[in-house]
C-alpha cells in the first residue's frame, strides 16, 4: 500500500498488495518457491531494526524530544546505506554526510517521519522517494514541554502535550513536503500468504538455534525460541505501534495525516505494521541471548575498539533479515559488511560504516526459471543449483558502496559459515573479521564444501557459541584471550522435533 499525503486526500487504489519481481532476475518467481520478503517490506524492516541499533552511550543522545530514527538508503534496488540517529547527528544528517550528492535518485526508507532539518537537506540532494512509518515523528509529539496543544489522553498513558518546537517542525515539514520533487509517502505491503510462518519456522531452525541444540540436547529450544519471540513482539509493538489506536490517531491528526485515520485505511495501516513487527520478532528470536555470543580465539589488535555482543548480534540479525529476500529455494543466506574507523563518530552507528550487504541470488538480468533449483540431495548433479547461485558474501562484495581500505578493520556478518568458494574472495578483498555460525565448518557436500574456514589465516573469526565467561555475555568481545573450544565435526544436521505450525493470529494479538 502506498499513499502520498497531498491535500489530505487518500489514494485507495494504491493500498492494494503488489507482486514483487525477483530483485536480481527478470522473471517472476515460479510456482513452488517459498515466500519471500518484498523489497519494500525488507527496506522498511531494516529501517525499524536500525532504529534499535545499540547505542554506546544512550544517555548522551538527543534530548527527550528527539526520537531516534533508522534510515535505509537504496540505489537501484541495492542497500547502500544503513543509518540511525546518534548523540549529535540525526539519521538523515548522517546520510547526507556519508553520501552527499550520491543521494540523487536514491530511495530513502525512514522508521519515522524525519524532521524539517533533515528533510530540507534530503530534498535538496535530489532523492527520488522518501518513505516513512507514520508513528511519532522524529521531533516527538509525546513527553514534550511546555504544553501548547493537548493530545487526546487515554487510560493507559498520562496526558501528553505538543511543544512549540514540535508544532513548528510539523508545519515546516508539511510545507517542505508539499513543495518537494521527491515522492514522499508511506510504503507498506501485506505479507505474502504463509510468509510469517515460513520466517518463524526458518528462524526456529536456523544455524544459531541448531548450535544450541547440538551443544545441549536437553535444552527445549522451541520453548526458548517462542519465549524470545513473544517478548520481542511485545517490546517492538509498544515501540512502533504507539499503544492504542486512538493514541495513534491523535498523533496522525496533529501530523496533518488525518486521511490515515479514516477506515479501512487506518486498520490496514496498523495491520501491515503489526505483520512486519511479527516478522522482526521472529527473526530476532533466532539469535537468542541465552549465555551465547560471538567469541574468537584471541583478541585481535587490529580492532581499534571492541564490538560489543549487542552490536554483533544486531548486525547478524540485519543479515538474517536480508536472507528472507533470497532467491535460493531452500537455504537463505544474508551478509552485511561494516568497516570500523579509527575513531568513534557522532552518528548512531559510532565508528561503523556500511561497506555492502547482500543475499544469495541468481545472477542479475537473467531468467530465474531457467536455472536448476535442486540441492545436493538431487542425484543428477546437472540439476543442482550450486554452480549458478551467487552467494550472499559475493553479492555484498560486488555491490559494495565503497572500497575496502587496508588500514581499517572490515567486518563481515554472515548467517552461515563461509564456503570454500567464498573464503579466498574474503581474504583477497581485505576482510579482517568474520562473525558467523560454524555449524557447517569442515563439512563437504561435494558441490559445496566448508573445509577452508577452519584453517583460514589472517582473518579473526568469531563464531556463535556458549559464552566462556557467562558474566560477559552482554559485554564486549575479546576482553581476554581464550583457548579454542573443542568443536564437533557436524557431518549432518540432526532433524529437529516436529512442532505444530504457527498460527500467528492465535499467538499474537493487538492488545490495543
Amino acid at each position: 500500500m502506498e499513499v502520498k499525503q497531498k491535500a489530505n486526500r487518500a489514494v485507495p487504489g494504491q493500498w492494494k498488495p503488489t507482486r514483487d519481481k525477483s530483485s536480481q532476475t527478470d522473471s517472476r518467481l515460479q510456482a513452488g518457491h517459498g515466500p519471500r520478503l518484498s523489497q519494500v517490506n525488507l527496506f522498511t524492516l531494516l529501517s525499524l531494526w536500525m532504529e534499535l541499533f545499540p547505542q554506546e552511550n544512550p544517555e548522551e543522545n538527543h534530548s527527550s524530544q528527539i526520537r531516534t530514527s533508522g534510515l535505509v538508503v537504496v540505489r537501484d534496488g541495492k542497500v547502500v546505506g544503513l543509518h540511525c540517529s546518534g548523540a549529535e547527528l540525526h539519521a538523515g544528517q548522517a546520510a547526507i554526510i556519508q553520501h552527499g550528492p550520491r543521494l540523487a535518485d536514491c530511495r530513502l526508507y525512514f522508521s519515522r517521519r524525519p524532521c524539517s532539518t533533515c528533510l530540507k537537506m534530503i530534498i535538496n540532494a535530489g532523492v527520488r522517494l522518501i518513505s516513512f512509518w507514520p508513528g511519532d515523528p522524529e521531533v516527538s509529539m509525546l513527553n514534550s514541554s511546555p504544553c501548547t496543544t493537548m493530545l487526546g489522553c487515554s487510560d493507559h498513558r498520562p496526558p501528553c502535550c505538543i511543544s512549540e518546537d514540535a508544532a513548528l517542525d510539523n508545519v515546516a515539514t508539511e510545507r517542505l513536503k508539499s513543495n518537494s520533487r521527491p515522492h514522499i509517502c508511506v510504503q507498506l505491503q501485506p505479507l505474502e500468504p504463509g510468509l510469517l510462518q515460513f520466517v518463524t519456522e526458518s528462524s526456529r531452525n536456523c544455524d544459531f538455534m541448531e548450535k544450541i541444540t547440538d551443544d545441549d540436547p536437553g535444552v527445549n529450544t522451541d520453548e526458548l525460541y517462542n519465549r524470545e519471540r513473544t517478548q520481542h513482539f511485545r517490546n517492538f509493538s509498544s515501540h512502533f505501534l504507539l499503544g492504542t489506536p486512538q493514541e495513534h490517531k491523535d498523533i496522525l491528526t496533529h501530523m496533518g495525516l488525518e486521511n490515515f485515520c479514516a477506515e479501512p485505511y487506518f486498520s490496514t495501516l496498523r495491520h501491515s505494521m503489526r505483520e512486519l513487527v511479527q516478522v522482526l520478532a521472529a527473526v530476532a528470536a533466532g539469535v537468542p541471548t541465552l549465555h551465547y555470543g560471538f567469541h574468537g580465539e584471541q583478541l585481535s589488535a587490529s580492532l581499534h575498539q571492541e564490538i560489543s555482543q549487542e552490536v554483533a548480534r544486531h548486525c547478524v540479525i540485519q543479515a538474517s533479515l536480508l536472507a528472507f529476500r533470497t532467491e535460493d529455494p531452500k537455504v537463505g543466506v544474508g551478509a552485511v559488511i561494516w568497516a570500523k574507523g579509527a575513531s568513534a563518530g557522532c552518528s548512531g552507528t559510532g565508528s561503523l560504516s556500511l561497506v555492502g550487504c547482500g543475499f544469495n541470488a541468481y545472477p542479475a538480468g537473467s531468467q530465474y526459471a531457467e536455472y536448476p533449483q535442486m540441492d545436493d540431495k538431487q542425484e543428477d548433479r546437472q540439476r543442482r543449483k550450486y554452480r549458478y547461485i551467487v552467494h550472499a558474501e559475493q553479492n555484498a562484495l560486488t555491490f559494495r558502496t565503497r572500497d575496502i581500505r587496508p588500514d581499517e578493520p572490515t567486518v563481515l556478518f554472515v548467517t552461515k559459515c563461509p564456503c570454500d568458494e567464498c573464503v579466498p574472495l574474503l581474504r583477497g578483498a581485505g576482510i579482517t573479521h568474520i562473525y558467523t555460525s560454524d555449524l557447517d565448518q569442515d563439512r563437504d557436500k561435494g558441490d559445496i564444501s566448508y573445509l577452508r574456514f577452519s584453517s583460514l589465516k589472517n582473518i579473526s573469526k568469531f563464531t556463535w557459541q556458549r559464552s566462556p565467561y557467562p558474566h560477559l555475555t552482554n559485554g564486549c568481545i575479546g576482553k581476554r584471550s581464550r583457548q579454542t573450544e573443542d568443536t564437533t565435526n557436524h557431518s549432518n544436521k540432526r532433524p529437529r522435533t516436529d512442532t505444530p505450525p504457527l498460527s500467528a493470529g492465535k499467538e499474537f494479538h493487538d492488545h490495543s
